[in-house]
């Protein structure tokens, strides 16, 4: 239903990457694409003009694992 810790978790620059997925700058809409267990792009990654942090937040969960599913979301 979209309200379980892995859709709702920010995370900041540099921090451990906890799922693959498609991941959007809570402040300026930004996506990246990580892999688990990488690092989060740093804070200069890209232009920021608006006000607040970056703080990336999973909007696409993708199976990297070749895992017939994901498990319970």
């Amino acid at each position: 239903n979209g309200s379980e810790p892995v859709w709702t978790t920010d995370y900041k620059p540099g921090a451990t990457v906890p799922r693959s997925g498609i991941y959007r700058c809570r402040n300026c809409g930004k996506e990246v694409t990580c892999n688990a267990d990488d690092p989060f792009p740093p804070q200069n990654h890209h232009q920021h003009p608006q006000a607040g942090s970056v703080l990336w937040r999973l909007i696409i969960w993708t199976n990297t694992s070749g895992d017939d599913h994901h498990g319970t979301v």
